[in-house]
């Protein structure tokens, strides 16, 4: 998948099949918050992205509070949201269980 990044359209696209991502204010980055039942559960969920991520070596933005994993992505070195953006978030998607 590309670094080059996405034009309105097909981020806006994308989107639309990431149920609960979202643009964040004032950056061309998406993010979604993911709860857990508790800490080890959402640890788990980091780990199975963390893993994923160096393959890709592409690596998140996130924040950890026990059950809660906050996750925010952009391919920087574009200056905003890529290809490998969009397959990280599916990842994540697919890696939280729910």
């Amino acid at each position: 998948m590309s670094r080059a990044k996405l034009t309105p359209d097909e981020r806006a696209a994308a989107l639309a099949g990431l149920p609960g991502w979202t643009m964040v204010d004032g950056r061309d980055a998406i993010t979604k918050t993911f709860r857990f039942p508790d800490f080890n559960a959402a640890f788990a969920f980091m780990t199975r992205v963390a893993l994923k991520a160096e393959k890709m070596d592409h690596h998140p933005e996130w924040f950890n509070v026990y059950n809660r994993v906050e996750i925010t992505l952009s391919t920087h070195d574009a200056g905003g949201v890529t290809g490998l953006d969009l397959i990280l978030a599916r990842f994540a998607e697919n890696a939280n269980g729910e």
